[in-house]
């Protein structure tokens, strides 16, 4: 599609691999900061960028919103009575948090002006990604508008083949779907500032590798933005707020005295602070003021809101010193030392599953529990509809961290911790073909000091183990830091909250013994040199190995049994051309089923197998026992000579007919009933009866032809119309009419009925 040309429009390409993405300014969104349609084949994002009002909140007042329109790929909703767009769905969430990420740490530190960046999708070709256009197109507005940002920085998505051995930049749909890794990578040629990976296993030096292959292409996409600033950027606002040299001047001698006069003090304080003791920091201050303001006239004399922000600057600072310089931390561990761990499984008595996982003073708690494939999640997205059978949510109530505030919904950052749990544990998950059940992790963060999303991957591990999912294998996750003077750089393993907040790297890894299965880092540096990032990932997995081995004592592998109240599943699977002969008119035969069985049955279709999945289950194995071999039977293909005891389930003159299997019926021609002659079949049988057949004959259009006789009466009997005849033979042997113009209800010829998993 070519664009017209409009006054004031400003159009460039950006090469990303071997895809090219068309950038727009100019043509929409006039009067907002900066506006930026990107296009790759026929996805289209258009993303602005807004400077609002000063409302000196004592943060950045960023807002980031991603928003899918289902117009974008054609679809209308399917709600019968809601057709607009609802909330943003949980991806378009995490969508907008990996475009804040990436940016929030380049805007200056003094900026208190609202700044709202929206990224709309208003096409969408079931290829391109419109994530990573939307996350290109805010770093092009913010670049180009007159927001102060130190940038410019531009982000990608990584995909890596182990077949391959290939990495690829924006990979498509179609080759994601054979991709082991979804890495990505924000920021420059110099410098990585956001990292967010899923990944199958994937080793640490090919991880590493993607980061440097990433970080090559963003050198050249920033190139290329640094041009379209020269061609079409505003000049930057001076935001900078007003500085009174006095006062400034005053508080950093006050900082200095403060820093001399009580440093043991503030040390103390840290330390307190590191082993989650009462600091004493209140009290601190008090004492503070009061040496301060001894003696001076009221106009003189220093707040308490001054002194309270220079010691905490100052706590920071020697928090800092006391790892770069001195290499102590302030709970007194190595660099590369773990917290205490504790596990648990069977906490509680009536779940599927349960487990506790305590590092240091964090506690994650998570309970599992299983359902029926029919209660997966269905979703409804600009990619269509699709059904998750393995959801994992995250909750961090106000308690966890020893405070009173808001309960209720999850914040983005619930859902992005619940997302990340899930993307780690994802790829050991069971298919539905070995395992089909709904499964649904729910982990309650109970108390919080540092890494509580890896904590709840922890914790979810042994919780699916316990509730006898049988995952591939166990998982465990470490959240690393690190602080630098620039020249110095260390690296921490398993941070706690305290070095979190004064550290300059959260570098979150998941992974197995093979490999890495998920990775979160956001870094405040300006870059972080390869050496170093070697060394996080390799301390990392040594990290996650010691945390692993401590779950493994606790429990070391998925139970064989379920829980007794959870529900019990047996799946078969029958030819896709025969679920309409299972469900029948109406859903007339399933419902017969369940109603004589008293199972649940759920039928669904494997389109790309051209197979039929039936899902059978109750708590009571004899009713699931009593279904299945329904629909075994049901599904059977017979063969001539088989013999069964079947019903009669109608009586003409001419023969009756038997249902000898479920759903199947044949008939049994009055001459095949008796080696002596019947004028009626009512002379033999009445309906009710229960006979013993034998599958004579069977025609081309599948109907069945029965016989009550054994193969030696059948021919004994043929023998003796031929001579009562003449010769001329009258015996038909099943042949004739039947239901609705004869035969058996089954018109399939496939096999069926196989059955793949009890439990």
């Amino acid at each position: 599609m070519a664009y017209p040309t409009y006054p004031n429009t400003y159009t460039t390409t950006i090469p990303v691999g071997d895809k090219t993405v068309e950038i727009e300014i100019g043509r929409y969104s006039e009067q907002v900061s900066a506006a930026v349609m990107a296009k790759c084949g026929e996805t289209i994002v258009h993303t602005t960028v807004a400077l609002g009002r000063d409302v000196n909140l004592g943060y950045f007042p960023l807002s980031v919103d991603f928003a899918e329109k289902l117009y974008a790929a054609g679809t209308i909703k399917g709600s019968r009575w809601v057709k607009r767009d609802g909330r943003p769905s949980d991806d378009s969430i995490l969508s907008a948090r990996v475009i804040d990420r990436s940016l929030r740490p380049l805007f200056p530190d003094y900026m208190t002006r609202e700044v709202q960046i929206i990224s709309t999708v208003f096409s969408y070709d079931d290829e391109n990604d419109p994530d990573m256009l939307a996350l290109l197109s805010a770093a092009i507005g913010v670049s180009i508008s007159d927001i102060p940002f130190d940038g410019p920085m531009a982000g990608l998505r990584i995909g890596y083949s182990k077949d391959t051995q290939q990495f690829v930049c924006n990979p498509t749909k179609t080759e994601q779907e054979t991709s082991d890794l979804d890495l990505i990578v924000s920021g420059s040629g110099e410098a990585i500032v956001m990292v967010e990976a899923g990944a199958n296993e994937i080793p640490e030096d090919v991880m590493l590798e993607g980061l440097v292959q990433a970080q090559s292409q963003l050198g050249t996409m920033c190139d290329h933005i640094k041009e379209i600033v020269t061609e079409v950027g505003k000049e930057k606002l001076d935001l900078t707020p007003t500085v009174d040299e006095e006062k400034q001047a005053s508080e950093e001698a006050l900082t200095a005295q403060i820093g001399k006069e009580y440093a043991s003090e503030l040390k103390e304080v840290i330390l307190k602070r590191g082993k989650l003791e009462p600091t004493g920091e209140a009290e601190l201050i008090e004492t503070i003021v009061a040496d301060l303001n001894e003696g001076k006239e009221p106009e003189a004399q220093v707040s308490d809101k001054v002194v309270s922000s220079i010691v905490y600057a100052l706590t920071k600072k020697i928090g800092r010193q006391m790892i770069i310089t001195d290499k102590e931390r302030p709970d007194g561990r190595a660099t590369d030392e773990v917290r205490q761990i504790w596990c648990e499984v069977d906490v509680f008595p009536r779940t599927h599953g349960s487990a506790m996982f305590k590092r240091g003073a964090t506690q994650a708690l998570t309970i599992v529990t299983l359902g029926e494939p029919s209660l997966g999640q269905h979703l409804e997205s600009i990619e269509g509809e699709e059904v998750k059978h393995y959801m994992h949510h995250y909750n961090m109530p106000p308690y966890a961290s020893g405070e009173a505030g808001r309960f209720g919904y999850p914040k983005r950052r619930e859902i992005g911790h619940g997302a990340l749990a899930e993307r780690a544990l994802l790829p050991m998950i069971p298919s539905q073909e070995d395992f089909p059940y709904a499964i649904h992790v729910v982990t309650e963060i109970m108390s919080s000091n540092g890494s509580t999303s890896q904590a709840s991957v922890c914790g979810s591990t042994l919780a699916l183990m316990a509730a006898g999912v049988p995952i591939k294998r166990p998982v465990a996750g470490i959240a690393m830091g690190l602080m630098s003077d620039g020249t110095e750089y260390v690296i921490l393993s398993d941070i706690q909250g305290l070095e979190d907040h004064i550290g300059d790297m959260d570098f979150k890894v998941a992974g197995t013994s093979e490999g890495i299965t998920a990775i979160q880092m956001d870094i405040k540096l300006k870059g972080i040199p390869r050496d170093v990032l070697e060394r996080a990932l390799i301390q990392a997995k040594e990290g996650r190995m010691h945390i692993m081995s401590k779950m493994l004592e606790c429990l070391d592998s998925p139970r064989a049994e379920l829980s007794e109240y959870a529900p019990k599943i047996e799946q078969l699977t029958i030819p896709a051309d025969r679920i309409g002969e299972l469900i029948g008119p109406g859903g007339k035969m399933i419902k017969s089923i369940i109603e004589q069985t008293g199972a649940d049955i759920n039928v669904d279709e494997d389109e790309e197998q051209k197979l039929g999945i039936v899902n059978v289950s109750s708590p009571d194995q004899a009713k699931i026992d009593a279904a299945v071999e329904y629909i075994s039977n049901m599904m059977r293909v017979v063969e001539e000579g088989e013999e069964f005891d079947g019903a009669v389930t109608r009586v003409e003159d001419y023969g009756a007919f038997v249902e000898f299997l479920p759903g199947k019926e044949g008939l049994v021609h009055v001459s095949a009933m008796s080696t002596e002659f019947l004028k009626s079949a009512h002379d033999k049988v009445k309906l009710g009866d229960e006979v013993h057949v034998r599958v004579s004959e069977i025609k081309e259009d599948g109907k069945i032809g029965l016989s009550m006789l054994s193969a030696e009466e059948h021919e004994q009997a043929r023998s003796q119309a031929r001579t009562n005849r003449g010769g001329r033979p009258a015996f038909r042997g099943g042949r004739g009419g039947g239901r609705n113009g004869g035969g058996d209800r089954d018109r399939g010829r496939g096999r069926g009925g196989e059955r793949h998993q009890r439990r």
